[in-house]
């Protein structure tokens, strides 16, 4: 639930402008996540999430890159793909990712933030990832990868 939550939350504050805790909880709660503020506070930490500017003097929520957060993204990854993916097929140059329903977006983020070499872009519906790879020779490394993130 708490993976499910965190992938909403990056999806919701990458979509929308969320200036406090108290808004993003409202959102949730429309979302159908049943949340308290100090549960969205401790998301917030866990995700390493930043208050960048926004409009005039206002200062919107925002996922930190990788070059701030590396270990960070990383672990969220790893938490990402155990506690969502549902099956993972190859063919070609491409790989094709399930997850549960809803949750394939916000993966699919995690992922292009990663910056894996290898893959040249992801394109993200409900519940399917497809990860273009190339060269297609190392699609056997790439999936060697997840698998090991999948642990």
């Amino acid at each position: 639930m708490k993976a499910r939550r965190q992938m909403k939350i990056q999806e919701i504050i990458t979509k929308q402008v969320i200036r406090t805790q108290e808004e993003l909880a409202e959102i949730l709660h429309l979302a159908g996540f049943d949340v308290t503020q100090a549960t969205v506070s401790r998301d917030i930490k866990e995700m390493g999430l930043i208050k960048v500017p926004s409009a005039g003097d206002d200062y919107r929520y925002a996922v930190p890159t990788e070059a701030v957060y590396p270990s960070n993204l990383q672990e969220r990854l790893k938490r990402s793909l155990r506690e969502t993916v549902v099956s993972i097929n190859d063919t070609e140059s491409l790989i094709v990712i399930r997850t549960i329903p809803g949750n394939a977006h916000a993966l699919a983020a995690v992922m292009d933030n990663s910056n894996w070499e290898e893959v040249i872009g992801t394109v993200a519906g409900d519940d399917t990832i497809l990860l273009i790879i190339k060269p297609k020779e190392v699609v056997p490394v790439v999936l060697e990868r997840l698998t090991t993130l999948l642990g």
